[in-house]
């Protein structure tokens, strides 16, 4: 029981406008931001009934801003020539670009960089650091526009997967290094589509989870691209023998 100089601060509930959903609490809600959350829990009301159906709606929202996201720029290639219209692709997802005998274009905290690229129709972009960005394989039809890359990080990139290894042949001429590491969706059959890029001279497949044994995954990708240096993964790890594979002591007992 409370002690009697305890004093309780009951507060009517404020109904918003959803059945059996109610604000206690004594903090007044200025109007605007009242009649916004009142629309907002109206919806999530009126459209889900259960937490499955709600986080399969902010999935399919989120999606929906990673399509757009990947929207096609083919059409600025017509005004813009194709290595301005691969750049701002990846400049408009917050990774950067470096034109030959250029310095690199990288966007600020607030999303926004130098408008410089636009002149630099007829300069190739050699290089591309696309880490962290949401790129897909929609979205590497932008990517692709760039026949001279020679260098192209898609590390930690989250929606990267093995369909989208199987599209970079187009880059098989000029390609030289490729970083996969942290992307969560390569595995094994995505690494054995980069037969194509037989110019690769440095990969780097470190930390891919969805890779069942990087031991013997590095040893596959070193034979099947022979001039290249695979890196991030020890060549051992991994490797386990299973019963049936230990080494056998096969000679014949010392008779006593």
């Amino acid at each position: 029981m409370a002690a009697p100089w305890v004093s309780l601060r009951l507060v009517a509930p404020m109904w918003n406008g959803t059945r059996g959903i109610h604000r206690l609490g004594g903090a007044v809600v200025p109007e605007g931001n009242q009649k916004k959350e009142r629309k907002m829990l109206q919806f999530l009301n009126n459209h889900f009934y259960d937490v499955e159906a709600l986080r399969g709606y902010l999935l399919q929202r989120e999606m929906s801003k990673v399509h757009l996201k990947n929207r096609s720029f083919t059409w600025l290639e017509e005004q813009h020539g194709p290595y301005s219209a691969g750049a701002f692709f990846i400049l408009k997802q917050g990774g950067a670009v470096k034109f030959r005998d250029k310095e690199w274009i990288r966007p600020d905290k607030y999303g926004h960089f130098s408008p410089e690229f636009w002149n630099f129709r007829e300069v190739p972009v050699e290089a591309v650091d696309a880490s962290d960005c949401e790129i897909n394989y929609e979205g590497l039809d932008n990517l692709l526009l760039l026949k001279e890359l020679q260098s192209l990080s898609l590390q930690r990139c989250p929606h990267v997967d093995d369909w989208c290894l199987s599209r970079l042949y187009p880059l098989a001429d000029s390609l030289q290094e490729l970083s996969l590491a942290g992307c969560p969706r390569v595995s094994e059959r995505g690494l054995a589509c980069l037969h194509h890029l037989q110019n690769l001279r440095r990969l780097d497949i470190s930390d891919l989870p969805a890779v069942s044994n990087p031991g013997l995954t590095q040893i596959l990708v070193e034979e099947m691209l022979p001039n290249c240096q695979v890196v991030g993964v020890d060549w051992a790890e991994g490797l386990k023998l299973g019963p049936e594979e230990q080494p056998q002591d096969t000679a014949s007992p010392v008779p006593a």
